[in-house]
């Protein structure tokens, strides 16, 4: 008999219009199969998108005035601070800027930068560099510029530094001073030189570690470069394959040489500076003296060769690994982990 009743009714659902769902029986936990003869319960089943998209809207129509109340207010309290409303306004429809709660904490993210000293038009540019800051709570930031300044980071290139890598303040503490240590200990440079490098070369800090370790060795190992001088040349500015490219075309021409044991080389080579800190056309007019089109040729064979070299260096790890596992061991085991690029 239920199911005659219930067949009959879905007939009816189909053939009639059902009526419109009252607000109030939104918020009704309990559902009446029968009101003023038409079938309430299963126009409620049938539509249940219909129903919990009302129930949303109606519920963001609940919260919107608090969430207008506090971005009005976010925007007083910015404009005090030295924000137009136009860039109060940009500001608050940020990422996420229209949530309610969200004005709150973007503002004491935004009070911390101008405590820093930064102006408004400088904080509109970092965060379109670096949208992530969004996210970041303002006791987070004050955290992580705190600890700039204790590795050395003082009032005028603190800000620079943020300004130019604001992604800087996306890393935690424990992050940048394990860089900041890694630097000391595994590059061997000393706390100055630390500074110095996060002043002038700030990116290093969002790189990998194992690149930023190979980067030096290539430098101090296989150029024979010095920590002052790798320093001085913006080292850490310029990409590895970069650093290779220039290197070794300058070398394979016969202009550069790597220095012997007492430091002493039958070339003069060209500093640091003078190939890596300028742009690829004076490279090749002033210090190479050669073509675009020969350089071009070069970086494809060298790239070639490199590939072929660390295909060859991942087959013999794994031949080592499987010496290791039966119990024999290599003759040319200790290793510091960087391998001297072989000349061809």
């Amino acid at each position: 008999m239920s199911t005659i009743l219930w067949r009959q009714v879905l007939r009816w659902s189909i053939l009639r219009k059902t009526r419109v769902v009252h607000r109030s029986e939104l918020q009704c936990p309990v559902l009446k199969k029968w009101e003023g003869g038409h079938p309430v319960a299963l126009c409620r089943k049938l539509c249940s998108s219909y129903v919990e998209g009302r129930a949303s809207e109606l519920h963001r129509q609940e919260v919107s005035p608090q969430g207008q109340e506090g971005c009005q207010e976010t925007v007083r309290s910015l404009i005090i601070m030295g924000f137009t409303e136009a860039q109060a306004t940009e500001v608050l429809e940020g990422p996420t800027g229209n949530r309610v709660g969200v004005a709150a904490k973007r503002l004491a993210m935004l009070s911390t930068l101008v405590a820093l000293g930064l102006n408004p038009s400088t904080i509109l540019k970092i965060l379109s560099k670096c949208p992530e800051l969004y996210l970041v709570k303002g006791a987070q930031m004050q955290q992580r510029i705190d600890n700039l300044r204790r590795l050395g980071l003082l009032e005028g290139n603190l800000q620079r530094v943020i300004s130019h890598c604001p992604q800087l303040l996306t890393l935690t503490p424990k992050r940048v001073n394990t860089m900041a240590r890694f630097l000391q200990e595994k590059c061997h440079f000393t706390g100055q030189q630390v500074t110095d490098i996060l002043r002038d070369s700030p990116a290093t800090l969002l790189e990998d570690m194992a690149q930023v370790e190979y980067k030096f060795q290539y430098a101090y190992f296989r150029m024979g470069v010095r920590h002052a001088e790798m320093l001085k040349s913006g080292l850490f500015r310029v990409c590895l394959d970069e650093v290779r490219f220039r290197h070794a075309f300058l070398e394979r021409l016969g202009l550069y040489q790597a220095p012997d044991k007492k430091g002493q080389t039958r070339v003069v080579n060209p500093k640091l500076k003078e190939f890596l800190r300028v742009s690829e056309e004076t490279f090749l007019t002033d210090v190479a003296r050669a073509t675009q089109e020969e350089f071009e040729v070069f970086r494809k064979l060298l790239a070639r060769e490199l590939k072929e070299e660390s295909q060859e260096e991942k087959v013999e790890s794994d031949s080592e690994g499987e010496d290791e596992e039966e119990g024999y061991e290599s003759e040319d085991s200790d290793h510091t982990g960087y391998r001297r690029t072989r000349k061809k």
